[in-house]
Protein backbone atom coordinates (compact mmCIF):
# COMPACT_ATOMS: atom_id res chain seq x y z
CA UNK A 1 0.00 0.00 0.00
CA UNK A 2 0.83 3.59 -0.69
CA UNK A 3 0.08 4.91 2.70
CA UNK A 4 -1.00 3.57 5.88
CA UNK A 5 -3.06 6.53 6.37
CA UNK A 6 -7.22 6.12 4.74
CA UNK A 7 -8.64 9.50 3.76
CA UNK A 8 -12.39 9.68 3.37
CA UNK A 9 -13.64 9.72 -0.33
CA UNK A 10 -15.99 12.17 0.72
CA UNK A 11 -12.98 14.60 0.68
CA UNK A 12 -11.92 14.28 -3.03
CA UNK A 13 -13.52 16.05 -5.96
CA UNK A 14 -13.37 15.75 -9.25
CA UNK A 15 -9.87 17.29 -10.92
CA UNK A 16 -7.91 16.50 -8.16
CA UNK A 17 -4.23 15.40 -7.95
CA UNK A 18 -2.83 12.39 -6.46
CA UNK A 19 -0.12 9.84 -6.40
CA UNK A 20 -0.54 6.70 -6.30
CA UNK A 21 0.75 3.26 -6.67
CA UNK A 22 -0.17 0.80 -9.31
CA UNK A 23 -1.32 -2.69 -7.66
CA UNK A 24 -2.94 -4.68 -10.45
CA UNK A 25 -2.86 -4.74 -14.24
CA UNK A 26 -5.69 -5.75 -16.01
CA UNK A 27 -6.69 -6.23 -20.15
CA UNK A 28 -8.70 -3.30 -19.25
CA UNK A 29 -7.15 -0.78 -17.26
CA UNK A 30 -4.97 -0.77 -13.61
CA UNK A 31 -5.78 -0.78 -10.07
CA UNK A 32 -4.09 2.49 -8.47
CA UNK A 33 -4.01 2.06 -4.36
CA UNK A 34 -4.38 6.38 -3.59
CA UNK A 35 -4.73 5.67 0.19
CA UNK A 36 -8.54 5.74 -0.53
CA UNK A 37 -10.91 3.24 1.36
CA UNK A 38 -12.35 2.33 -2.03
CA UNK A 39 -9.93 1.55 -4.96
CA UNK A 40 -8.51 3.60 -8.04
CA UNK A 41 -9.63 2.08 -11.02
CA UNK A 42 -7.30 3.66 -14.60
CA UNK A 43 -9.06 2.57 -17.83
CA UNK A 44 -7.13 1.93 -20.81
CA UNK A 45 -8.45 5.01 -22.32
CA UNK A 46 -7.13 6.98 -19.64
CA UNK A 47 -3.19 6.04 -19.66
CA UNK A 48 -2.32 8.30 -22.40
CA UNK A 49 -3.56 10.71 -24.96
CA UNK A 50 -2.38 8.23 -27.49
CA UNK A 51 -4.10 4.87 -27.83
CA UNK A 52 -3.01 2.14 -25.93
CA UNK A 53 -2.69 -1.38 -27.40
CA UNK A 54 -1.08 -2.86 -23.90
CA UNK A 55 -1.44 -1.84 -20.57
CA UNK A 56 1.71 -2.70 -19.51
CA UNK A 57 3.29 -0.93 -22.34
CA UNK A 58 2.53 2.20 -20.24
CA UNK A 59 2.43 1.22 -16.30
CA UNK A 60 3.81 -1.83 -14.47
CA UNK A 61 2.86 -3.14 -10.80
CA UNK A 62 4.25 -1.31 -8.17
CA UNK A 63 5.11 1.87 -10.44
CA UNK A 64 4.41 4.92 -8.52
CA UNK A 65 1.89 7.65 -10.58
CA UNK A 66 0.48 10.84 -10.69
CA UNK A 67 -3.30 10.58 -11.37
CA UNK A 68 -6.67 12.76 -11.37
CA UNK A 69 -9.91 11.92 -10.15
CA UNK A 70 -12.97 11.68 -13.25
CA UNK A 71 -15.84 10.57 -10.77
CA UNK A 72 -15.94 9.28 -7.83
CA UNK A 73 -18.72 5.70 -7.54
CA UNK A 74 -19.87 3.72 -4.64
CA UNK A 75 -17.87 0.97 -5.30
CA UNK A 76 -14.31 3.02 -6.93
CA UNK A 77 -12.92 6.20 -7.59
CA UNK A 78 -12.42 6.30 -11.43
CA UNK A 79 -9.02 8.28 -12.74
CA UNK A 80 -6.81 9.27 -15.47
CA UNK A 81 -3.27 9.79 -16.30
CA UNK A 82 -4.55 12.61 -18.42
CA UNK A 83 -4.43 15.98 -17.16
CA UNK A 84 -8.19 17.14 -17.13
CA UNK A 85 -8.66 20.84 -18.59
CA UNK A 86 -9.00 23.40 -16.18
CA UNK A 87 -11.94 24.32 -17.87
CA UNK A 88 -14.62 21.58 -19.73
CA UNK A 89 -16.94 22.99 -22.00
CA UNK A 90 -19.96 22.53 -19.82
CA UNK A 91 -17.90 24.68 -16.67
CA UNK A 92 -17.66 27.84 -19.30
CA UNK A 93 -20.31 30.51 -19.60
CA UNK A 94 -20.69 33.68 -21.01
CA UNK A 95 -19.86 36.81 -18.69
CA UNK A 96 -17.68 34.18 -15.92
CA UNK A 97 -13.80 35.62 -15.85
CA UNK A 98 -10.86 33.79 -16.76
CA UNK A 99 -6.93 33.90 -16.50
CA UNK A 100 -4.66 32.59 -19.24
CA UNK A 101 -1.59 32.78 -21.45
CA UNK A 102 -1.23 34.60 -24.72
CA UNK A 103 -0.24 31.70 -26.68
CA UNK A 104 -0.24 33.50 -30.42
CA UNK A 105 -0.70 36.58 -32.41
CA UNK A 106 -2.77 36.77 -35.53
CA UNK A 107 -3.72 40.27 -36.88
CA UNK A 108 -6.83 39.59 -36.11
CA UNK A 109 -6.37 39.07 -32.13
CA UNK A 110 -5.04 37.38 -29.84
CA UNK A 111 -5.20 33.75 -28.74
CA UNK A 112 -5.11 33.00 -24.94
CA UNK A 113 -4.86 29.65 -23.33
CA UNK A 114 -7.59 29.62 -20.73
CA UNK A 115 -7.25 25.67 -19.70
CA UNK A 116 -10.21 24.58 -21.79
CA UNK A 117 -9.99 22.26 -25.15
CA UNK A 118 -9.07 25.19 -27.45
CA UNK A 119 -7.84 29.01 -27.12
CA UNK A 120 -10.12 31.50 -26.28
CA UNK A 121 -9.59 34.24 -29.39
CA UNK A 122 -9.91 38.34 -28.09
CA UNK A 123 -10.38 39.76 -30.79
CA UNK A 124 -8.18 43.30 -31.72
CA UNK A 125 -11.49 45.16 -30.73
CA UNK A 126 -11.61 43.63 -27.61
CA UNK A 127 -8.17 44.43 -26.32
CA UNK A 128 -8.23 47.52 -24.84
CA UNK A 129 -10.17 50.77 -25.29
CA UNK A 130 -9.69 52.59 -27.94
CA UNK A 131 -7.88 52.17 -31.33
CA UNK A 132 -5.38 49.44 -31.41
CA UNK A 133 -3.96 48.28 -34.96
CA UNK A 134 -1.99 45.02 -34.26
CA UNK A 135 -2.56 42.68 -30.74
CA UNK A 136 1.08 43.27 -30.55
CA UNK A 137 0.44 46.96 -29.25
CA UNK A 138 -1.27 45.28 -26.28
CA UNK A 139 -0.12 42.05 -25.32
CA UNK A 140 2.85 39.27 -26.72
CA UNK A 141 3.34 35.80 -26.40
CA UNK A 142 3.60 34.76 -22.90
CA UNK A 143 1.74 37.37 -21.08
CA UNK A 144 -0.39 36.38 -18.67
CA UNK A 145 -4.10 38.17 -19.58
CA UNK A 146 -7.72 37.85 -17.64
CA UNK A 147 -10.81 38.17 -19.65
CA UNK A 148 -14.49 37.61 -19.75
CA UNK A 149 -16.39 35.33 -21.41
CA UNK A 150 -18.03 36.59 -24.58
CA UNK A 151 -19.93 34.21 -26.17
CA UNK A 152 -19.01 30.07 -26.16
CA UNK A 153 -19.65 28.13 -29.07
CA UNK A 154 -19.74 24.43 -28.58
CA UNK A 155 -20.69 22.86 -31.84
CA UNK A 156 -17.61 24.88 -33.32
CA UNK A 157 -15.44 24.95 -30.60
CA UNK A 158 -15.10 28.69 -30.02
CA UNK A 159 -14.63 30.65 -27.16
CA UNK A 160 -14.61 34.55 -27.28
CA UNK A 161 -12.82 36.38 -25.13
CA UNK A 162 -12.46 40.48 -24.31
CA UNK A 163 -10.02 41.56 -22.15
CA UNK A 164 -11.53 45.29 -22.54
CA UNK A 165 -14.69 44.45 -21.04
CA UNK A 166 -12.70 44.21 -17.41
CA UNK A 167 -11.16 47.87 -18.10
CA UNK A 168 -13.55 50.68 -16.34
CA UNK A 169 -14.62 53.22 -19.05
CA UNK A 170 -13.42 56.74 -18.37
CA UNK A 171 -15.78 58.99 -17.82
CA UNK A 172 -15.11 62.37 -19.13
CA UNK A 173 -16.42 65.35 -17.34
CA UNK A 174 -18.09 67.77 -19.64
CA UNK A 175 -17.30 71.26 -19.94
CA UNK A 176 -19.84 73.94 -19.63
CA UNK A 177 -20.42 75.95 -22.70
CA UNK A 178 -20.23 79.11 -23.05
CA UNK A 179 -23.84 80.56 -22.74
CA UNK A 180 -24.82 82.50 -25.73
CA UNK A 181 -26.77 85.20 -25.97
CA UNK A 182 -30.34 84.86 -27.03
CA UNK A 183 -32.72 86.42 -28.25
CA UNK A 184 -36.65 85.40 -27.42
CA UNK A 185 -38.14 83.48 -28.95
CA UNK A 186 -40.11 84.88 -32.55
CA UNK A 187 -37.71 87.41 -32.88
CA UNK A 188 -34.55 86.01 -33.80
CA UNK A 189 -34.02 85.87 -37.33
CA UNK A 190 -31.85 84.91 -39.67
CA UNK A 191 -29.63 87.15 -41.73
CA UNK A 192 -31.75 85.80 -44.82
CA UNK A 193 -34.39 86.33 -43.63
CA UNK A 194 -33.68 89.97 -42.25
CA UNK A 195 -32.55 91.01 -45.74
CA UNK A 196 -35.97 90.30 -47.26
CA UNK A 197 -37.78 91.59 -44.42
CA UNK A 198 -36.07 94.91 -45.09
CA UNK A 199 -36.25 94.75 -49.02
CA UNK A 200 -39.94 94.31 -48.45
CA UNK A 201 -39.91 97.37 -46.27
CA UNK A 202 -38.23 99.64 -49.16
CA UNK A 203 -40.77 98.43 -51.29
CA UNK A 204 -43.37 101.20 -51.63
CA UNK A 205 -47.13 99.51 -51.74
CA UNK A 206 -49.38 101.12 -53.51
CA UNK A 207 -53.07 101.76 -52.51
CA UNK A 208 -55.93 99.99 -54.83
CA UNK A 209 -57.94 102.51 -56.59
CA UNK A 210 -61.73 103.24 -55.40
CA UNK A 211 -64.00 102.88 -58.84
CA UNK A 212 -64.87 106.27 -58.71
CA UNK A 213 -60.82 106.79 -59.19
CA UNK A 214 -61.15 104.64 -61.93
CA UNK A 215 -64.05 106.04 -64.06
CA UNK A 216 -62.15 109.11 -63.69
CA UNK A 217 -58.69 108.13 -65.19
CA UNK A 218 -60.50 106.74 -68.10
CA UNK A 219 -62.63 109.95 -68.47
CA UNK A 220 -58.98 111.88 -68.97
CA UNK A 221 -58.10 109.05 -71.19
CA UNK A 222 -61.18 109.73 -73.35
CA UNK A 223 -61.06 113.67 -73.29
CA UNK A 224 -57.18 113.07 -74.26
CA UNK A 225 -58.66 111.20 -77.62
CA UNK A 226 -60.83 113.07 -78.50
CA UNK A 227 -58.64 116.28 -77.89
CA UNK A 228 -56.26 114.33 -80.18
CA UNK A 229 -58.86 113.45 -82.69
CA UNK A 230 -60.13 117.12 -82.49
CA UNK A 231 -56.77 118.83 -83.55
CA UNK A 232 -56.17 116.29 -86.25
CA UNK A 233 -59.06 117.36 -88.18
CA UNK A 234 -57.93 120.89 -87.57
CA UNK A 235 -55.02 120.20 -89.01
CA UNK A 236 -56.04 118.55 -92.24
CA UNK A 237 -58.65 121.89 -92.42
CA UNK A 238 -56.39 123.94 -92.38
CA UNK A 239 -54.46 122.19 -94.77
CA UNK A 240 -57.25 121.55 -97.24
CA UNK A 241 -58.26 125.30 -97.26
CA UNK A 242 -54.37 126.30 -97.51
CA UNK A 243 -53.79 124.03 -100.70
CA UNK A 244 -57.64 125.43 -101.98
CA UNK A 245 -56.33 129.24 -101.79
CA UNK A 246 -53.04 128.22 -103.71
CA UNK A 247 -54.94 126.55 -106.32
CA UNK A 248 -57.36 129.64 -106.50
CA UNK A 249 -54.30 132.04 -106.95
CA UNK A 250 -53.20 129.50 -109.52
CA UNK A 251 -56.19 129.52 -111.68
CA UNK A 252 -56.48 133.65 -111.37
CA UNK A 253 -53.09 133.94 -112.76
CA UNK A 254 -54.26 131.82 -115.52
CA UNK A 255 -57.19 132.86 -116.75
CA UNK A 256 -57.11 136.14 -118.56
CA UNK A 257 -59.52 139.29 -117.24
CA UNK A 258 -61.59 140.84 -119.21
CA UNK A 259 -61.07 144.63 -119.89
Amino acid sequence: MATTDIAPVGALEPKTKLSGKVIKTTLAGAIVDIGRELPGVIHISQLQKEPVNKVEDVVKEGQTVDVWIRRIKKDRIELTMIEPLGLEWREIQPDMIVKGKVVRLESYGAFVDIGAERPGLVHVSELTRGYVKTPSEVVKEGDEVEAKVLEVDRRKRQIRLSMKALIPEIVEEEKPQKEEHKEPRGKRKGKKQEEEVEAEAQVAVEPEMTAMQIAWLEAQERSKVHQKREKAKQRKASASQEHEEIFNRTLEKRLPTGG
